[in-house]
């Protein structure tokens, strides 16, 4: 112990005697000739404002951006329907936390299962096609007009902006293939309709 402390009683008188030193000038020293990077930017701004590009490079987003939302990426891994089949899907989950309240109460425990179609039932039926196959737009049409239980139609692929202009009424679009692939639906047309508390999928063969 003695002898860390006189050893730290050392190195303290050290530094006491440390002292800057003058090495004077080494060499020539220059201004930062590197011009500011936001004005730079603002530089090269104003020249392709000037030539016309700013605006053509903002057309073209412009015109991708329309594009994308005319002509969603089709869902991938789903084919045109070559053997019809059924098959069921139970939508229950089990939760993997507890549940509480605002107030940190227990709502729901751990490892609870439920099934929504328990407490919501599907008021409409399912109906997923590829828009871009004319067999399919005049298979979905059919089973459309052929009334019963409503239905929802739900596009694979193609343009349901153009596809509702021309029926006039709502088409939607499986974004990123969330709900077929929750749904296990590799072929389409498929009509998604509900059975008691589970989900019945029919993958329809095309005339």
């Amino acid at each position: 112990m003695r002898r860390r402390t006189l050893i730290g009683l050392g190195l303290a008188a050290a530094g006491r005697c440390v002292h800057a030193l003058d090495l004077g000038r080494i060499g020539p020293s220059y201004g930062i000739a590197e011009p500011h990077l936001l004005d730079d930017i603002e530089r090269r701004l104003r020249e392709k404002q000037r030539s016309g590009e700013l605006q053509r490079l903002m057309d073209a987003a412009r015109a991708r951006s329309v594009e994308a939302m005319r002509h969603p990426a089709p869902v991938e891994g789903v084919s045109a329907t070559r053997t019809a089949r059924t098959f069921y899907v139970d939508p229950s989950f089990t939760l993997d936390r507890n549940v509480v309240d605002a107030q940190g109460r227990l709502l729901f425990a751990a490892g609870t299962r439920k099934n929504p179609l328990d407490v919501v039932s599907l008021s409409r039926r399912l109906l997923f096609f590829d828009g871009r196959d004319e067999r399919q737009v005049r298979r979905a049409r059919d089973l459309i007009a052929a009334g019963g239980t409503p239905i929802k139609p739900v596009l694979t692929g193609g343009s349901y902006l153009d596809l509702m202009k021309s029926w006039r009424s709502p088409v939607y679009y499986d974004q990123q293939g969330t709900l077929t692939r929750r749904l296990g639906i590799r072929q389409v047309p498929a009509l998604v309709s509900q059975e008691g508390s589970r989900l019945r999928i029919d993958e329809l063969v095309l005339p």
